[in-house]
């Protein structure tokens, strides 16, 4: 993600457009390090949130209006002493910094017109919202920054107001084509990176396609670059700053396995092979994109415990199984007691008292043996002490046959559990993975609580030849579509010997096109632990060749009759259904 000086100039622009000239109706302080500020304008009511998290900073215009505390916080509450009904008169940036600056009039005490900044600072976590007058002079912010926190700079009421110079980079937007030239070929590092430590507010992706613009590979290093390599990174470097010169902005995500992968406020050419959506509004770029990361955050976030409690679990049975095949491997010896105790009892008339071995020809395998003795014992005795080895093997061997069945079994479900929280997206998807848990024995349910209600639902696709594609979200779904919502002659994917989810498409008792098996298999493999590699295995059957083995857990199945298929788990051109 690029939220660099470039998607800076973008909002800035898109700002001017929208709000100059606009009244702040509202000021509102959702969280500590968040305003929202509603603005009347021309265009009609707009929210402004401007977000200094210093995981998340963003600053973008929304539809979507947010609760605030019952108290205003004492910088909210300044805010609206001075700034309640002020006029915006301009928003700007200086240089290519990713800081924006809103200038206010409004009227003081006195009645006298004043004028005012509000500077936004977006810059990871140095993020900063500062409140200044017409001296430059801090009047508040958000965030304060005491000399015992930075060195290079206060942020506190009173203090003097500027910009930190600690990286000294140039202005990409003042620099000229020559000593642009100069400046790249006297560095001795990649091309990207170059680029980048140079000028300010391009992000190392923003530089990568620079160099993909001129052809040239970003990790090639400044040194070895010819004269026409130079020429064209300049007319590549030249082409960006006047597009944003000239407010020539193209805001567009890349889609990697459906999944936001990148977003930029010029047209990522690099990404050719991605899907790349593009937006009129930078502010529904961003409120689109941090809105999915922000989902997939949210429910890491609120499934933690329950990974914890699976991952727990999952550790605990892989040890007892890797002990359990290890006592497995030493009951191999049994077959071996049982011949020295069989010989024993044909040959051990010729054994002396007080004899540490036997020598005999085994009769199963026509080779002679050696058999150590207990000399203190008879070789009756000895026979008899081996036949009590072999038996007490043989008894551990039947008993570990059975439990390491189950602890496999435990363990797949386990692995199946585990791949069900990497494919939720919302907290009703929880809900059904951890009422699975709580049955399996995993999760205590609380005393006096009823069973979840559940209203998760499975996934919805439709094919491109127009055929219904359902995905199991977690084994309850899977058990569910397989074996109450698909009909016999439906067709049933999965990922071979991996967790992964039911794949259902719905055949209506025609023959399905091959365009259709592949669009299904792709799903099966996307939603399963092989995500994101070129060459998944899938297994596929019509439905009536799945059977419910026998206390099977659930979303367990066998099958002896099937197709498979080698597939990649792109799913980025297949249709959700959106349900009228």
């Amino acid at each position: 993600m690029a939220f660099d000086g470039v998607t800076i100039a973008n909002i800035v622009k898109e700002l001017n457009s929208t709000i100059t000239g606009g009244r702040i109706y509202k000021i509102a302080q959702p969280e500590t390090d968040e305003l929202l500020l509603t603005i009347k304008a021309n265009g009609g009511q707009k929210r402004l949130l401007l977000s200094v998290s210093a995981s998340l900073p963003l600053v973008y215009l929304t539809e979507t209006n947010k609760p605030s505390p019952l108290t205003a916080p004492a910088f909210c509450m300044l805010l609206r002493k001075h700034l309640q009904n002020a006029r915006i008169t301009g928003i700007t940036q200086p240089g290519l910094e990713r800081i924006i600056q809103i200038e206010v009039e409004h009227l003081d005490e006195l009645g006298d017109l004043c004028s005012k900044k509000l500077i936004i600072e977006v810059m990871g976590k140095h993020s900063n919202i500062i409140f200044i007058n017409e001296e430059n002079k801090i009047i508040d912010s958000i965030k304060h920054i005491s000399g015992m926190v930075s060195s290079v700079r206060e942020v506190l009421p009173g203090r003097p107001y500027f910009i930190p110079e600690t990286q000294e980079k140039e202005n990409p937007l003042d620099t000229d084509r020559e000593t642009f030239i100069q400046t790249i070929h006297g560095k001795t590092m990649p091309v990207f990176k170059a680029l980048y430590g140079t000028y300010t507010g391009l992000s190392p992706l923003l530089s990568q396609e620079i160099c993909y613009r001129a052809r040239l590979d970003g990790d090639y290093s400044t040194a070895s670059l010819s004269p026409d390599h130079l020429e064209r990174l300049a007319d590549a470097f030249f082409s960006i700053m006047n597009a944003i010169k000239n407010g020539v902005f193209e805001p567009n995500i890349v889609y990697e396995h459906s999944v936001p992968a990148d977003f930029a406020a010029l047209t990522l050419t690099m990404y050719a092979d991605s899907e790349r959506r593009s937006f009129d509004s930078v502010s529904t770029l961003l409120e689109q994109y941090y809105a999915q990361k922000n989902t997939v955050t949210r429910i890491r976030q609120k499934s933690a415990d329950l990974r914890r409690i699976v991952q727990t679990a999952l550790e605990r049975n892989v040890k007892k199984y890797d002990l359990q095949l290890k006592q497995m491997k030493d009951t191999e010896k049994k077959d071996k007691y049982k011949v020295y105790g069989e010989l024993l009892n044909t040959y051990g008339y010729s054994v002396e008292p007080g004899a540490k071995s036997m020598t005999a020809l085994n009769y199963y395998t026509d080779e002679e043996i050696d058999i150590p003795l207990d000399p203190t014992l008879t070789a009756s005795e000895n026979a008899k002490k081996y036949f009590e080895k072999y038996n007490k093997l043989k008894r551990t061997c039947e008993a570990l046959s059975e439990l390491t069945l189950e602890v496999k079994a435990e363990i797949e479900h386990l692995e199946s559990v585990s791949a069900s929280l990497d494919i939720a997206l919302a907290e009703e998807d929880l809900v059904q993975i951890k009422e699975e848990l709580i049955e399996s024995g995993y999760i205590r349910r609380k005393g006096g609580t009823k069973k979840a209600k559940i209203t998760s639902r499975p996934f919805h696709y439709v094919s491109s030849d127009g055929y219904h594609i359902y995905v199991g979200k977690n084994n309850y779904q899977n058990e569910e579509l397989t074996f109450k919502f698909a009909s016999g002659n439906d067709w049933w994917f999965h990922a071979k010997g991996i967790p992964g989810s039911h794949v259902i498409v719905k055949s209506g008792g025609e023959e399905l096109p091959d365009r259709t098996f592949e669009e299904a298999a792709k799903l099966a493999a996307y939603y399963s632990k092989a995500k994101g590699q070129d060459k998944v295995e899938i297994d596929y059957t019509e439905k009536r060749n799945i059977k419910k083995p026998g206390g099977g857990k659930p979303g367990f199945v066998i099958y002896h009759t099937n197709y498979s298929m080698s597939i990649d788990s792109d799913i980025s051109r297949i249709a959700v259904w959106k349900e009228e």
